[in-house]
């Protein structure tokens, strides 16, 4: 089930491109029927993301910081906060994991391996919860992706805009190098 903040009417194309399986609904209604949620929205509108209806879900965080499109948030420009941190503040009754934040939506379907191939790419997730983060590397694996787990969401910083591992196509080894890299960008004007 795909919503989008134009209305279901305006997935028909999607969803008919999806298959017989793919359905488009509200918000609400998305987030009411799966068993967990991908939340993709520009991250100015993460308040719009239902509460009630994500309640004990677990909930994937693709979004990133863009103040150039999102406005200037000053909990991200100081770093006393993360991206999926304040999604998970948003979502308090929700179990909330970064991911897929630094892949294009090309890539998902098409730089996938096996598991075991050499240098398989890897994909950052991190997570206050244990089962959220085994979600996402339970659907890496299913895309052809091995996992690097940064730990809480208050290092999920290490993967956003302007970080080493944002946008890198690495094996577990490496990511977790570029992790390790990574300083944090804070606007102290």
């Amino acid at each position: 089930m795909i919503s989008n903040s134009r209305g279901p009417e305006t997935l028909t194309g999607l969803v008919a491109e999806l298959g017989p399986r793919a359905r488009a609904a509200t918000s609400a209604e998305a987030a009411a029927a799966g068993d967990f949620a991908v939340v993709t929205v520009p991250l100015k509108n993460y308040t719009e993301v239902p509460v009630a209806e994500l309640a004990g879900k677990i909930v994937i965080d693709t979004n990133n910081y863009y103040f150039e499109r999102d406005g200037h948030i000053a909990e991200l420009d100081d770093g006393t906060a993360t991206v999926t941190g304040l999604l998970q503040a948003h979502l308090a009754e929700s179990r909330v994991a970064k991911g897929f934040n630094s892949i294009t939506f090309g890539d998902i379907t098409t730089a996938g391996a096996p598991a075991g191939t050499p240098g398989r790419r890897a994909l950052v997730t991190a997570s206050d919860f244990d089962d959220a983060a085994a979600l996402i590397t339970r659907l890496y694996n299913e895309f052809g992706f091995d996992t690097v787990n940064a730990g809480p969401l208050s290092e999920s910083w290490r993967t956003d805009r302007d970080t080493p591992a944002y946008g890198a196509a690495g094996d577990a080894a490496t990511m977790t190098r570029l992790l390790a890299e990574a300083e944090r960008n804070v606007d102290t004007e």
